[in-house]
């Protein structure tokens, strides 16, 4: 049926200082998402960063002001929001004392989410896919833990079920796709599921093969799945993903070069996967077609 290609631009890690055309104000990426779509990308992944420090916001007029100039373009791109914000807990040395240290950032559940209801306000701005961080981990071998909690995961999983929003279920563990399955079984979930491999990220799962193989044996059969894995592995992982009969996301989020040395940019690394996925002897969806496999309706407005 062919791979779809996602692009994830911009992400909300501190990379700014470690290249030089990291997408900051709306407009640059906006700009990056526009170009990946017309690399050969059918999904964009947004994050909004703070335009004047370059670092990852939550601001809902932000993430509107992207998605707007995006719908506003030529190009037809299917918007997936990320919904990963708020989650982060950095422990102190002195827990006895205070628990959360500087660099906490922790919202509940609805307020986790508020952006996307800034955006179905708006027909014009609605995402057709968010993503749903579906389990917490340790990040890194530090002091940041990004929490998820099942308490946390069911009333986000109806919110964005009411908003009428796919939401692509991010797994980072195998416990984290376990608990996928568990909210399909009371009814939080429903369709056909879109599941996204995070391989690499140091606290998660491998980038090994033999982990791509161990998510997929366990994911629900009637799946759509999506695999990537960060740095140096992200381009390794194209081919094995689509030879594993999945789709596959590449962008700066996750990868930073194009080959060693050389700073990648967004519509660089789609462009890259396109001639791996071709060169395997497949075809690369459109947003149109992906729409189609996924389910999708094309926004109003």
């Amino acid at each position: 049926m062919g791979t779809f290609i996602t692009c994830a631009v911009t992400g909300g890690a501190d990379t700014v200082s470690r290249h030089p055309r990291i997408p900051v104000t709306p407009r640059e990426i906006a700009d990056a998402a526009i170009s990946a779509a017309k690399a050969g990308a059918a999904i964009v992944h947004l994050h909004a960063r703070d335009p004047k420090t370059g670092q990852q916001s939550r601001d809902p007029e932000l993430f509107a002001e992207i998605v707007s100039l995006i719908r506003d373009s030529d190009t037809d791109v299917i918007v997936n929001v990320s919904c990963g914000m708020a989650g982060d807990l950095v422990l102190t040395e002195t827990p006895e004392k205070q628990l959360a240290g500087p660099g906490t950032d922790l919202l509940g559940p609805i307020e986790r989410l508020q952006h996307l209801d800034r955006l179905c306000r708006d027909p014009k701005l609605k995402p057709e896919i968010c993503t749903l961080d579906c389990g917490s981990m340790n990040f890194g071998d530090g002091d940041l833990v990004y929490l998820a909690p099942g308490t946390y995961l069911r009333p986000m999983a109806k919110h964005i079920r009411s908003l009428g929003i796919k939401p692509e279920l991010e797994v980072f563990e195998l416990g984290h796709l376990a608990f996928v399955k568990k909210m399909f079984a009371e009814g939080l979930l429903e369709g056909a599921p879109l599941i996204q491999f995070c391989l690499g990220i140091p606290g998660g799962a491998p980038a090994e093969p033999f982990v791509l193989d161990a998510f997929k044996q366990l994911a629900p059969a009637e799946a759509t799945w999506s695999a990537f894995a960060i740095g140096r592995d992200e381009l390794r992982f194209v081919p094995l993903a689509v030879g594993q009969g999945g789709n596959v996301r590449v962008g700066l989020e996750d990868n930073l070069y194009l080959d060693k040395g050389v700073f990648a940019d967004n519509d660089t690394l789609v462009e890259r996967a396109v001639g791996l996925i071709r060169g395997m002897g497949g075809s690369v969806l459109s947003a149109s077609e992906t729409r189609q496999k996924l389910g999708l309706e094309k926004p109003r407005g």
